[in-house]
C-alpha cells in the first residue's frame, strides 16, 4: 500500500536535483505532489513527470522546446494549468535545475503579485 505521507522516490530525488536552487518541500496534491520553495508552489509532479510554473514571461522557454502543458480532466473537460513539463536537462544537471527553478519561482511570485494588486478603473476622477 502506498502511504500518503512519504513522498515517492522520484519526488524525494528532486530535493537533490534542486539543491543549487535551495530547499524545497513537497506536499501531496492531485494525484502527485506540489513542489514549494519558501512556501510558494513553483512546480508539480504528476505520474512521475516534473512540471514547472510558467507565465507570459517564461512560457516561450517551454514551448520553444516542444514541452507540453500540464492538463487534467474535470467533468469531461480538459483543463490546462500554467505548468509545463520540465526539460530533461533539469533532471540531469543541477545548474540547469537551479536556472529553471528560479524562472518558475519568479513566475509564481509574479502570479501572487498580480492577484494582490487592487483592481482599479483605468480612469481616475478627482474632485
Amino acid at each position: 500500500m502506498h502511504t500518503q505521507s512519504a513522498p515517492d522516490e522520484f519526488a524525494q530525488h528532486l530535493t537533490d536535483v534542486f539543491r543549487l536552487f535551495g530547499s524545497i518541500s513537497l506536499r501531496r496534491m492531485f494525484s502527485g505532489y506540489g513542489i514549494f520553495h519558501d512556501g510558494i508552489m513553483f512546480g508539480l509532479i504528476s505520474q512521475d513527470t516534473l512540471y514547472l510554473k510558467a507565465d507570459a514571461e517564461n512560457s516561450a522557454d517551454f514551448k520553444d522546446q516542444g514541452l507540453s502543458q500540464f492538463v487534467y480532466v474535470r467533468q469531461g473537460k480538459f483543463i490546462g494549468l500554467s505548468y509545463y513539463q520540465a526539460p530533461e536537462t533539469v533532471l540531469e544537471d543541477a545548474n540547469e535545475a537551479a536556472l529553471w527553478a528560479r524562472r518558475s519561482f519568479e513566475a509564481a511570485l509574479r502570479a501572487i503579485a498580480s492577484k494582490a494588486k487592487p483592481v482599479r478603473s483605468q480612469h481616475r476622477h478627482e474632485t
